[in-house]
């Protein structure tokens, strides 16, 4: 199995159910207008929602590691490493998040960036 793979795509796939996490339950959901409605959620609503966000934005930054770092003949078995690592910090960042422990998730997140730069340096190095 590729394990570089499989945790690219659940890295994108991390962003959503963010969202699902953020609408779990809730009768009242507004799908006509969406972003309005999570806008105005408090607690582990508003938390998972800023959760998804940031997985947005985390994803473009590890991606581009990951592919440089394929393109560069980075070593497969540490790609795949860092790769899993960076998956296991997302999903970690994001269950603190919703549970609110703002220090051990930014301990996490610290994690997850660190094996994104590593892809970057590996890249360098190997080019």
């Amino acid at each position: 199995m590729n394990w570089t793979f499989l945790s690219m795509l659940i890295a994108g796939i991390l962003p959503v159910a963010c969202a699902g996490i953020a609408k779990l339950g809730f009768k009242e959901y507004d799908n006509r207008n969406p972003r309005a409605w999570l806008a105005k959620q408090t607690g582990f609503r508003a938390r998972a929602n800023s959760a998804q966000a940031n997985s947005f934005e985390a994803f473009p930054f590890f991606a581009a590691g990951v592919l440089l770092a394929l393109l560069a003949g980075v070593d497969h078995a540490r790609i795949d490493a860092l790769s899993i690592a960076f998956v296991a910090a997302r999903i970690a960042y994001i269950a603190c998040y919703v549970a609110d422990r703002a220090t051990l998730r930014s301990m996490v997140w610290g994690i997850g960036y660190g094996c994104t730069v590593t892809l970057f340096v590996l890249a360098i190095m190997a080019a």
